[in-house]
């Protein structure tokens, strides 16, 4: 009885089942062939009568003005003298510009000018991206939302190839799938990474990981169970990519391990305006009454700031005990809004506690200019995130000739702070007396010595250039113009 029971609920449960599913592929073919009519309206043929190929970059907020856009202004550049019959198209939700304005703040940013113009398909559901919105589940919610803003830039042009710039690996199975486009990416920093499984595993409290969780066991497990099926649905969709562009050898580790596609990822270095600060004229040092240390990076949590005056603090009674020369700490960055501010008012109360307000200094949004004069008096170039993906700010130190000092992790391990033909270019710390103690050590150096080092240095960042950022990139991009 139990055994008919059974079949007359699974048997009409398995052919519901089979018709829903029936019913979904039918439905996403019809949507993909209503998209490729829907293309062959929205595209017009060129002069000679030819449709152009339309290459579209996902880049929700193009006009930002940091090292991701750099990525975007010179990869589109390069297409453009590469191939001819090519329109570039950049979805942005960067609605408060005009497509003029964009273009010249590029201009004026990074001194990129595009030979030809850009499409700008402009969206209104950005916010749907943004981590505010989202105070829990801030991977999964934003992840989500990126897909309906990519529905949203589908429906308004369909691209024969999508390469996806920012990191929002969720809308490629839209786009090949739904778009029947050929889909790229190019990651700067993996959303999920290992490195964040086994933090959330080993139960660490960090800046993404509070401490009220931590201390549960129970909301650990929790956290994660949804870090681990996070990282199961992002390696499905990064999969699907034709061709994969990563920014470092870090985030080649993590996305080769989530994502599972090696045939079709490289590294591709991003162009750092390396020319610019190798311009600064490299002299032996005249003065030794004081000794400046410059650290430039954005005020944000993980670029861990505090680490940096602790260690100074302990640098300075060091060196106060020997009547060593003086030493100050100039910390440069951006403010994005009021949660920076706050935290740059938290590091000066920090500075106010360990006694060394006298010897730090802010700089907040600075021109590029005076950028470029700190960097020319300084000794020392700090850098103290953990597992930093790159380190577009370390290859400037390095350019400018400062003596570089980042964490012994992530880019700057792996790719930036090493031998440069069998000679040491800069030096790697982890905690606050590896910092203190590093430090120390280059300022009792000669400065013959030190000048040495920073010439390797400056030897070693050509690597990073615009000029090999193109090479690498169009040989990347190939097959998805065959």
């Amino acid at each position: 009885a139990c055994f008919r029971l059974l079949c007359s609920l699974l048997i009409p449960a398995l052919f519901l089942s089979g018709i829903l599913c029936v019913s979904l592929v039918v439905l996403l073919w019809g949507i993909r062939l209503w998209i490729r009519q829907r293309k062959k309206q929205l595209t017009e043929a060129g002069k000679d009568g030819k449709r152009p190929l339309v290459v579209a970059f996902f880049h929700p907020y193009c006009n930002a003005g940091g090292g991701g856009e750099r990525v975007l202004w010179c990869a589109i550049r390069m297409l453009q003298k590469k191939y001819r019959n090519v329109t570039c198209v950049v979805y942005t939700g960067d609605k408060d510009a005009t497509g003029e304005e964009i273009v010249e703040g590029a201009f004026r940013r990074f001194n990129i000018k595009l030979t030809h113009p850009v499409k700008f398909v402009f969206l209104e559901k950005r916010y749907l991206v943004e981590a505010s919105l989202y105070p829990h589940f801030t991977l999964l919610g934003q992840s989500l939302g990126s897909v309906f803003l990519g529905w949203e830039a589908l429906l308004k042009c369909v691209p024969d190839i999508y390469i996806d710039s920012m990191g929002y690996a969720f809308t490629l199975p839209l786009f090949k799938y739904l778009g029947g486009c050929r889909v790229g990416c190019y990651v700067h920093y993996p959303t999920i990474s290992t490195d964040m499984l086994s933090v959330v595993r080993n139960q660490d409290t960090r800046f993404n990981n509070a401490a009220f969780i931590t201390s549960n066991p129970l909301f650990s497990k929790f956290k994660l169970v949804y870090y681990y099926f996070f990282a199961f649905m992002y390696g499905l969709v990064g999969s699907c990519s034709d061709v994969i562009m990563v920014n470092s050898s870090w985030t080649l580790n993590h996305i080769l391990s989530l994502w599972r596609a090696g045939a079709c990822t490289s590294v591709v270095y991003p162009p750092c305006d390396v020319q610019t600060f190798l311009d600064i004229p490299l002299e032996e040092e005249k003065s030794t009454a004081e000794y400046s240390i410059v650290s430039v990076s954005q005020f944000r949590p993980e670029k861990d700031h505090p680490l940096q005056i602790r260690a100074f603090a302990k640098l300075l009674k060091e060196k106060r005990l020997r009547q060593q020369p003086s030493l100050k700490l100039t910390l440069i960055g951006g403010c994005r809004n009021q949660q920076d501010e706050e935290r740059v008012n938290n590091l000066k109360r920090l500075c106010e506690e360990l006694g060394v307000s006298n010897d730090v200094m802010f700089r907040i949004n600075i021109s590029f200019e005076e950028l470029k004069r700190h960097l020319a008096e300084a000794t020392i170039g700090l850098h103290t995130m953990w597992n930093e993906h790159f380190g577009i700010g370390v290859v400037e130190c390095m350019a400018a000739g400062t003596v570089i000092l980042a964490h012994n992790s992530g880019g700057p391990k792996l790719d930036i702070v090493v031998p440069h033909e069998g000679h040491i270019t800069g030096f790697l710390a982890e905690n606050e007396d590896n910092y203190a103690e590093t430090m120390a050590y280059i300022l009792s150096l000669s400065p013959e010595k030190r000048l040495e080092i920073r010439e390797n240095a400056r030897r070693s960042v050509h690597r990073f250039s615009d000029q090999h950022f193109e090479e690498t990139f169009l040989l990347s991009v190939e097959p998805l113009f065959k």
